[in-house]
């Protein structure tokens, strides 16, 4: 009887565990759910967030602008040429359909 409430015991406790350590978390630390309102910035804070945004912008103005790359450049040969051939084949109507073959064949009469 006691092994059985020991082990009963031992069940909840390692089940409970999980469930505490999400409700409890850190001490002195607190995650906001979703509804909470966060905090209010001290200006320090702030103000280096508008610094990192100001310097996040002045590094994307450092970036050059990149050529485009045609991995497939040489598998096509000159450029101009496939482009203009390309233009061709997208204008160029589609094929037509061809009319099914009903025509009438002669009969021949059995009275013949």
């Amino acid at each position: 009887m006691k092994t059985k409430i020991a082990g009963l015991v031992t069940i909840i406790a390692l089940l409970a565990g999980p469930a505490w350590a999400q409700q409890s978390g850190m001490p002195g630390y607190h995650t906001p759910g979703p509804g909470e309102l966060d905090k209010p910035k001290t200006p320090s804070e702030i103000a280096a967030e508008k610094e990192s945004e100001r310097a996040y912008k002045r590094s994307l103005g450092n970036i050059q602008e990149q050529k485009s790359a045609d991995p497939w450049g040489i598998a096509r040969g000159d450029s101009g040429a496939s482009k203009a051939s390309d233009k061709a084949a997208a204008k160029a109507s589609p094929a037509k359909p061809k009319p099914p073959k009903t025509a009438a064949k002669p009969e021949t009469s059995a009275n013949q």
